[in-house]
């Protein structure tokens, strides 16, 4: 019977994490701005300003300031806004490296800011080689504070 109640309960922890991570998932990209700032992750959000400290903008402000650009216009925007999003990433994992409580969340930040920090300069060559300045973008890639 021992063995069956530790079954169910890992059962119930693995469903639980799994409706966690659901709806994180798709507050995040969904922009469902209510529930994100539940979680403390909206740009907007008061309980956010510690990690993205600059004048921030949300997903869909982001997305909204490159409609309407092509070509040259509209990569040089891309690569400024998606800098400052993967940045944004980056000082999230950095909170969570420090603050989770759980191994897995620290060992995803891990994960999240190598792979975020390969595409940010990644980004970063493409501007150079393609002489697009930094300035110019919706938001002057937030300040540039994080270069």
């Amino acid at each position: 019977m021992k063995k069956e109640s530790v079954l169910l309960g890992i059962i119930g922890l693995l469903i639980g994490v799994g409706i966690t991570w659901t709806t994180a998932t798709l507050a995040v990209n969904n922009n469902s701005t209510g529930l994100m700032d539940t979680m403390g992750m909206h740009p907007g959000s008061p309980k956010s300003k510690d990690v993205m400290d600059n004048d921030d903008m949300s997903m869909g402000q982001m997305v909204n300031g490159l409609n309407g650009k092509t070509g040259d216009e509209f990569d040089k925007n891309f690569i400024a806004e998606m800098i400052a999003h993967h940045q944004g990433a980056i000082d999230m994992a950095n909170l969570a490296k420090t603050n989770a409580k759980h191994e897995e969340i620290k060992k995803m930040a891990d994960d999240i800011i190598a792979a975020q920090t390969k595409e940010i300069n990644e980004m970063k060559s493409w501007q150079s080689n393609w002489g697009y300045t930094t300035s110019g973008s919706s938001h002057d890639m937030m300040n540039m504070s994080h270069q």
